[in-house]
């Protein structure tokens, strides 16, 4: 076996397909020693699996010492390839196919270069690397100008450094298509939020100022900015609803519309967002 190709048997499926699917396509062939379309198939998996890298990983079934698989999979005829990501069967074929018809199949698995990058971006991120993520998801735009889930990623990291003008730059070429995605509107709406917010008091004076005169519905309302701005959607709710409460048409309904902009940004938390949509309908009745 290669680095990117292993037997695979019951007592390991769960670990190197399930699981090794959610990082990156596994590739499952169920073959036999005695299947002669077997011999022709499984080289030319072997062969493209060491081509690519690392970017899909191959796991060797042997259907006869492994009936418990091949009946959970319905194997009725060997060769039997089946494609997994995200833990999940996605794809699949039988009989030796050429190795024109394997690279098509492939074609339509594998993630793109952009899209590669993008999941890089990702793990970066997760690991607190957010310029080195910042870095790749800009390459990813670069080579791959129409992948748009890159650019609402970059547009979200640079909000996160409070980057307003780069996060606008980040979605001003996303497709007119994807322009009424809801992470699109989200995004739109922050950033929103951000320019008015960042106009005013900073967040200690404010939270000095809503202590000292809880009447005071301006602050309140600009404190809210800043609670979206950090992404803290209770706090942001929390005030929101206070100006509501205190008065219903502030700033022309501006606490309602908010909050109904939070309720998107804050999609997530859909505890969250059912009982503040609760809580705002007793307020408004």
């Amino acid at each position: 076996m290669t680095a990117h190709a292993l037997d695979v048997g019951l007592d390991n499926f769960e670990q190197e397909v399930l699981e090794a699917s959610k990082t990156v396509p596994v590739l499952v062939d169920f073959w036999a020693p005695w299947c002669g379309p077997c011999r022709a198939l499984t080289p030319i998996l072997e062969k493209l699996a060491g081509e690519c890298g690392g970017r899909f990983r191959l796991a060797k079934i042997n259907s006869d010492e492994n009936p418990e698989l091949s009946r959970e999979f319905a194997i009725r005829s060997i060769p039997s390839v089946k494609a997994f990501v995200g833990g999940r069967l996605v794809d699949e074929f039988s009989g030796a196919l050429p190795e024109s018809a394997v690279r098509a199949f492939l074609a339509r698995l594998l993630p793109s270069p952009g899209e590669e990058l993008r999941r890089k971006a990702a793990t970066l991120l997760a690991e607190g690397r957010i310029e080195e993520a910042i870095t790749s998801l800009e390459q990813a735009i670069r080579i791959e100008s129409g992948n748009d889930l890159a650019r609402f990623d970059l547009a979200d990291l640079r909000l996160q450094q409070g980057n307003i003008p780069q996060a606008r730059q980040a979605l001003a070429e996303v497709a007119p298509k994807n322009q009424s995605e809801e992470r699109f509107r989200s995004l739109c709406a922050q950033i929103a939020l951000l320019e008015e917010s960042a106009a005013g008091p900073d967040e200690a004076a404010l939270l000095a100022q809503v202590a000292a005169h809880p009447e005071d519905l301006e602050a309140r309302f600009a404190l809210a900015g800043r609670h979206v701005a950090a992404k803290r959607h209770e706090a942001a709710l929390e005030q929101l609803l206070e100006i509501i409460q205190r008065n219903r048409n502030f700033k022309d309904d501006a606490a309602r519309k908010t909050m109904l902009t939070v309720f998107d940004l804050a999609a997530d938390q859909p505890d969250l967002v059912s009982r503040y949509r609760r809580l705002l309908a007793s307020a408004l009745h």
